[in-house]
């Protein structure tokens, strides 16, 4: 089976892991995946943000990696893409706030494609007015954007993902095996294990 085209918004401050480890997994099955930020260009930077869970009342946030887009958002076309990915951290916060990303995201929810929003991705989905009557994970500072826009917060735990028909979510990057893993059931992606080989005494 051909792979997917799977567009990636983010933006500085986007949450490292679940900015590179989605990335790295889908091209590492197969898929292209274009990552891109508002007003930046392929070949430019976005600067990262590592979110841990330290036993503070909330995430604790380090500076992470740079991250290299390979893609340039004022040429991007929605209709041309199979799939969308919108990774958490902080830039969903001010995402958000630019018509042309929650254009972007109608789009896909219009035409029924498989979306995967984790953690505060859930902010750019309850901005563009697609949650109502869907269940969603976020971060669980998040619910509240998620039930006010008409939305059912999925309270799981933080390794666990919840599917509702094209929409593929999760609280955070601890969630990456269950969130990717149900991300791409609903792409279509199979993936087969053979037999382990054994190799013989020459």
């Amino acid at each position: 089976m051909s792979g997917k085209k799977i567009l990636m918004i983010c933006g500085d401050f986007a949450e490292d892991y679940e900015t590179m480890v989605p990335f790295q997994a889908l091209l590492a099955v197969g898929h292209t995946v274009d990552a891109v930020c508002p007003g930046k260009a392929a070949g430019e930077q976005i600067a990262t943000a590592i979110h841990d869970f330290e036993g503070n009342q909330t995430y604790s946030e380090k500076r992470g990696h740079n991250f290299t887009l390979n893609a340039t958002f004022a040429d991007t076309k929605a209709d041309s893409y199979d799939a969308l990915v919108i990774p958490g951290g902080r830039a969903p916060e001010y995402l958000r706030l630019d018509a042309a990303v929650i254009a972007m995201v109608r789009h896909f929810f219009d035409a029924g494609k498989p979306v995967a929003a984790i953690c505060h991705g859930a902010q750019i989905l309850s901005a563009a007015g697609v949650l109502k009557g869907r269940t969603c994970s976020a971060y669980p500072a998040c619910r509240f954007d998620v039930e006010l826009a008409g939305g059912r917060y999925a309270d799981i735990p933080v390794d666990q993902a919840v599917t509702d028909g094209n929409l593929v979510t999760a609280p955070a990057w601890p969630a990456h095996p269950a969130w990717i893993g149900q991300f791409l059931k609903v792409l279509g992606t199979e993936i087969r294990h053979s037999p382990s080989l054994t190799r013989s005494a020459a």
